[in-house]
Formats: C-alpha cells, structure tokens, sequence
C-alpha cells in the first residue's frame, strides 16, 4: 500500500472517530434536555421559579447544551474538513508519514470545536440576561414562551427581517463554504484553530441568532421549536438553494408576524 492509499486510509478514520464523537456530544445534549435540563422537571412541567446565582447558572447550561445540540449537526461538515486538512498538514510534517500522532490532530480539532461551541456560550449568556428581563417584566411564561401580544410578532418580524439583510447573507455564505473559509482563515496550530473556531463561531451567529430568539416566541424548552429551528438552520446551510431557502423563510416569518400581530388586537 502507498502512502496515498494509506493517506486515505488514515482520513476516512480520521471522519469516523470524529463523526462519532460529534453524534455522542449531540445525543448527550438532546438527552440533556429531555430529561429537563437539571431543572428536576420534564419540559412540560416547568414551573415558575426565583431566579438565584445557582438557577442562573442553570439556565446558562441550559441555553449552552441547546445551542450545542442545534448548531454542531450543521457545523460538522466544516470540523471534518478542518480535521481533514490538518490530518495533511501534520502527514506533510513529518515527512510525509500519513499516519502522524492522533494526539495532535485530536488537540486542534478539540480547539477548533471549542472555539466554536465559545461563540454560542457568549450567546447564551445573553439569552439568559434576556430571559431574566422577560420574565421580570411578566412577557414569558413557565414554558419560557411569549405571553406578550407585542413580543411574539415583533420577533418573528425581526427575524424575517434579519433573514433578508445582506449581513445574513454573507456569514450564510461563510458557514456554506468550508472550503473558502479554511483557505482564507487558516491559522496553524492548536491556538490557530481555536481562533478559527471563534471566527466560524461568529458567522454562525451572525448567520443564526435571531432564529435562536424564537425560542422566546415558541418556548425555550418546547421540543418542537427546538427541533424545528435545529432543521431550519440545517437546511439553509445544507441546500443547494440554501441560501434563496433562507430569504423564502425570512419573507415567511414576516408574513406570520403580521398576521400575528394583526389578530393579536
């Protein structure tokens, strides 16, 4: 077998370990949820609280393993490129021995998620700012969910907005093409890959962030909501038409939002 074969060899396992490893992360956080997210509670019977340090910090995990569970699946494709390229790298590196250390590969790839998965940790904090606020102001019920008649509609209307901004488009754009993203942020090493995940991490919340604030329109913990934006973005960034997909569901959230608050009076 030539170093090519073996090359291939080493990165179609490279994809599986970390293919699994992506599953399991993304299973735990779903199993997370359903089982009430530390509350104690089924998402249905999510009662009223106080809010303390220790719920606070509850919420914050919440809306972290969340937004890990909604954002890794179409993230993926970007960490096995990521992965594959550096598998290279390091083979180059050593001579052009094709099976280098996994423990390197293993540290820039664990740095590239973390940089990532960093960006939705700083959007989590701020739902759970803006979820304390809402509820404050008696705008969100037990199921964390608008119970305001201007708040539903006014999200849904900024979301549609948001869908149609050229700024959308262009962190949309980014998230849809690893293969342009890696060649013009390349960084080299373990601190090069967190700074990469963190600059992927930003056009991902750019891209997606006010389809996140839906939650506080549908419920935080509402299962369908979840799963539904969780496709929503898996669409937009997997589809041919992606793109032409994400400005249709921006058009779409401005209708409904009219509707809503049409008929919210």
């Amino acid at each position: 077998m030539n170093s090519s074969d073996v090359l291939d060899a080493v990165l179609r396992r490279d994809r599986k370990i970390v293919s699994f490893v992506l599953l399991k992360v993304i299973a735990a956080c779903r199993l997370y949820l359903l089982a009430g997210a530390g509350t104690g509670m089924y998402p249905h019977e999510i009662l009223p609280v106080t809010w303390t340090p220790g719920y606070a910090l509850l919420m914050f995990s919440m809306w972290w393993l969340m937004m890990i569970a909604m954002m890794l699946p179409s993230a993926a494709p970007m960490v096995l490129l990521h992965a594959a390229v550096t598998r290279k790298g390091l083979a180059r590196a050593d001579d052009g021995r094709p099976n280098a250390p996994s423990h390197r590969l293993h540290s820039t790839t664990t740095a590239f998620i973390a940089g990532y998965l960093a960006m939705w940790g700083a959007f989590s904090l701020v739902a759970v700012v803006a979820q304390w606020a809402l509820e404050r102001g008696e705008l969100l019920s037990a199921m964390m969910m608008s119970t305001s008649k201007l708040l539903g509609p006014g999200l849904l209307l900024a979301a549609g907005v948001w869908q149609l901004t050229p700024f959308k488009t262009v962190c949309l754009r980014h998230c849809r093409s690893p293969i342009s993203f890696l060649s013009t942020h390349w960084r080299p090493g373990v601190g090069g890959a967190f700074r990469m995940g963190i600059v992927h991490g930003v056009f991902c919340l750019g891209c997606c962030w006010f389809l996140m604030a839906l939650l506080f329109y549908g419920g935080v913990m509402n299962l369908i909501w979840i799963i539904g934006l969780a496709l929503l973005v898996l669409a937009e960034k997997m589809m041919p038409a992606g793109v032409a997909f994400g400005r249709v569901t921006g058009l779409l959230l401005i209708t409904w939002g009219v509707w809503l608050g049409f008929t919210a009076f």
